[in-house]
């Protein structure tokens, strides 16, 4: 195997070999949270998915970019703030630290820059200035649009024509605009909101507006990979384009724009809308951060990830299986490309995760050399990444299962060996496994341990 990448550019709507801008520097910037409220299990997923994207391209290139941005203001935040009775700045502090504990509790890398919007604005009201002066906006009544039916491919990474998105979307509606469509990059401040002074007066940027801006700082006028949830599509991506191509005289903004599916639950999608919403905080106590990072890998990222207790239950005895043949390694081997393939063909994950199974059931029968190499594979994806003490010190404290319950297991297995009914005797000591709890046969008698 060659060590091409293949990725679904939305772009052009098809499987494409990636080819960098430039090979010495790969660069990708990610749509990062914005800081309202915690995280949820949706905010999760592309969090993995980028993660495992940056170590691909990481093992393949000898330099790699990672930007994710962080809105720290935002409508959203300032309705919170005042739902909530806390300043602005607690509340966003407060959300980034959660954040930050989130991405640690995932197993997920830093990105390289993690930029904040609000220590951006200077940039902003300068590319605001450069669309004005080139005609691409217009300022009216304190507020600054950009005039869409000026960018004629506006409407290219939907894939739909401009009419047809007005339709489908929800277009703020304002005597301010010449028409409709046409969105907002500056918007005055009122009463106690946060503000900046701009040549429109105090007010402070559309959200759209900060991407765009910090991509340009980080990456340059144009880079090699865009990312976000599939809600990010359309306005917000549609507009970044928009917007980052008339500032910056260029024919491209992102050359590949990915896009992850949705988390549901009972195939509905997960969002406070909803009332479904699962938090990702409120897990840290309940299961291990690689239960969850597992689960969010088990589909394929285009495809969407029904949330549900059997997954997680599935994910679990895998985790747990997989610790059974732990070592603490001192030195990673190279992982061979068959094993890493699916990775690299559009970040088939579940395909990788089926790689893992076979390299475990090896492993699990094999030498030191084998069972290095199945850790290594698991280390590669952000998986069995805390050490066996550590592991079975978590499994304690979270065993689902009394001394008393192990007791009677061991005895009905022991009848049905007795029986000669052997099946039915390994039924049993794979449900003591799956909860944690090895079983040995030692001088004619059964002895259990925690894994």
């Amino acid at each position: 195997m060659n060590k091409d990448i293949y990725l679904t550019n939305n772009l052009s709507n098809k499987k494409e070999k990636f080819i960098p801008i430039d090979k010495k520097n790969i660069r990708m910037y990610v749509c990062g949270p914005t800081v309202y409220d915690d995280p949820h299990i949706g905010n999760a997923r592309p969090l993995v998915i980028f993660d495992i994207l940056f170590k691909i391209l990481k093992n393949t290139f000898s330099q790699v970019t990672y930007v994710r941005n962080i809105t720290d203001v935002d409508d959203k935040i300032i309705k919170s703030s005042k739902d909530n009775n806390i300043k602005i700045s607690d509340l966003t502090t407060k959300v980034i630290q959660n954040f930050n504990k989130d991405c640690d509790y995932l197993n997920c890398e830093s990105p390289t820059y993690q930029p904040k919007a609000t220590e951006h604005i200077t940039l902003m009201i300068e590319m605001i200035s450069q669309l004005i002066k080139k005609g691409f906006a217009y300022e009216n009544k304190n507020h600054v649009y950009f005039e869409v039916n000026k960018f004629k491919d506006y409407g290219k990474l939907s894939n739909k024509k401009l009419d047809e998105l007005i339709a489908g979307s929800r277009i703020e509606i304002s005597e301010n605009k010449k028409n409709s469509e046409d969105f907002v990059l500056w918007k005055p401040s009122i009463n106690n909101e946060p503000y900046w002074d701009s040549p429109w007066g105090k007010g402070r940027p559309g959200w759209h507006l900060e991407c765009s801006a910090m991509s340009k700082k980080f990456l340059g006028n144009e880079f090699d990979i865009h990312g976000g949830g599939i809600d990010l599509i359309f306005p917000h991506h549609e507009n970044e384009i928009a917007q980052s191509r008339c500032a910056n005289d260029t024919k491209v903004f992102a050359n590949y724009w990915l896009h992850n599916a949705f988390i549901t639950m009972s195939n509905e999608k997960m969002a406070k809308s909803q009332g479904n919403i699962l938090k990702i905080k409120d897990f840290r106590v309940k299961i291990s951060g690689e239960v969850l990072r597992l689960a969010l890998m088990s589909a394929h990222y285009k495809q969407p990830l029904d949330w549900n207790d059997k997954l997680l239950e599935n994910c679990e005895n895998t985790i747990n299986k997989w610790y059974g043949i732990f070592l603490n390694i001192n030195k990673e081997v190279t992982i061979p490309d068959e094993i890493l393939e699916p990775l690299y063909d559009d970040l088939n994950t579940p395909g990788y995760i089926a790689n893992l199974h076979k390299l475990f059931d090896k492993a699990n029968k094999g030498n030191e050399k084998d069972k290095i190499l199945f850790i290594s594979a698991c280390h590669f994806v952000g998986l069995l990444n805390v050490s066996k003490e550590d592991w079975v010190k978590f499994k304690k404290n979270k065993i689902s299962i009394s001394e008393n319950e192990i007791l009677s297991k061991i005895n009905q297995r022991n009848t049905a060996r007795n029986n000669k009914n052997y099946d039915e005797a390994d039924k049993i000591r794979d449900e003591l496994l799956d909860k944690g709890v090895l079983i040995e046969d030692k001088d004619g008698k059964t002895i259990w341990k925690f894994k």
